[in-house]
């Protein structure tokens, strides 16, 4: 399934950036849609459900941002999950997880936490603040065919369990899943190979990051603005990049601060059908799994 990796430091030697003879291009820059989930929570759906099967094999990405406790503080009681993983990075603020296989955990300020849903779990995010600002993100990774009813497996990292690393050309990275740079993240995964990386631009600097050509990638940016192959990539954009056959990599810069998320991962390309908090393979097993979820199944601990 992919391996947990512990224990991880700050690697202070400026590290060489890969040396990229095509880079992809933007092929589109998404807004995303306002919405609200859980109890409330404000929140902007980045990845929506029409581009599952080009983002394959990521599902959703949320981005949530507030300063005004009336728009997060209600959280996400508890609801169900099957049949996927969530990723949720915590850039600043305190929120508190909670599920039916027993896991509990903090998740705060720059700290990640993730849950392999399987077979099932019910899990609660409430937030432990009254005031001050929530931000950050959650990303849905799919689960191929066969791990689909795997047993629940959850993490979470604190801030300083999450690899980083700072570029010769000054560029700041957090490695949350993958490998950047020589650099192994808090999490691997073998069938999907996501990549997913937070990183920090000064004004002038670049980064560059190899990827295999059989990937989907996408960037998101949430300070300032970068430039891909040209192409201006404002606050609160999503650029899905360009899937061509002869392209080694991506190079991302910035004339002014910027910071921005880094994802890819290589597509499972399994049919894809979702109902709600449930994301199987066929219409049967959404039945199965919301039959499990009234008969008091689904989350029941092995």
């Amino acid at each position: 399934m992919g391996a947990e990796n512990g224990g991880m430091s700050t690697t202070t030697s400026p590290l060489t950036s890969p040396r990229l003879t095509q880079p992809r291009a933007v092929e589109q820059l998404i807004a995303g849609q306002a919405t609200s989930d859980g109890a409330g929570v404000k929140l902007t759906r980045v990845l929506t459900h029409h581009l599952q099967e080009r983002l394959d094999p990521y599902l959703m990405l949320d981005a949530f941002g507030s300063d005004n406790p009336d728009d997060y503080i209600a959280g996400f009681p508890d609801h169900p999950h099957r049949g996927f993983e969530t990723v949720t990075y915590m850039i600043a603020g305190r929120m508190l997880h909670r599920d039916s296989a027993g896991h509990e955990g903090l998740l705060q300020n720059g700290g990640v936490q993730w849950m392999t849903a399987g077979r099932g779990v019910i899990h609660s995010e409430i937030p432990q603040q009254e005031a001050g600002v929530m931000e950050g993100f959650q990303l849905w990774l799919n689960l191929p065919s066969g791990r689909k009813m795997a047993a629940p497996w959850y993490r979470d990292f604190q801030n300083a369990d999450l690899p980083q690393f700072t570029t010769e050309g000054g560029a700041q990275v957090t490695v949350i899943a993958g490998s950047s740079h020589g650099v192994t993240g808090a999490v691997t995964r073998e069938v999907t190979e996501p990549l997913y990386l937070d990183i920090h631009l000064s004004a002038g600097t670049h980064f560059a990051q190899a990827l295999p050509t059989t990937h989907n990638a996408f960037i998101y940016v949430y300070r300032g603005e970068v430039t891909v192959a040209g192409q201006t990539v404002p606050a609160q954009r999503m650029a899905l990049l360009a899937n061509d056959p002869a392209s080694d990599g991506v190079v991302i810069a910035a004339s002014a601060d910027a910071k921005v998320l880094l994802i890819a991962g290589k597509p499972l390309r399994e049919p894809i059908v979702q109902y709600g908090p449930f994301v199987m393979n066929s219409q049967q097993e959404i039945y199965e799994a919301i039959a499990d979820f009234r008969a008091g199944r689904l989350g029941e601990q092995a």
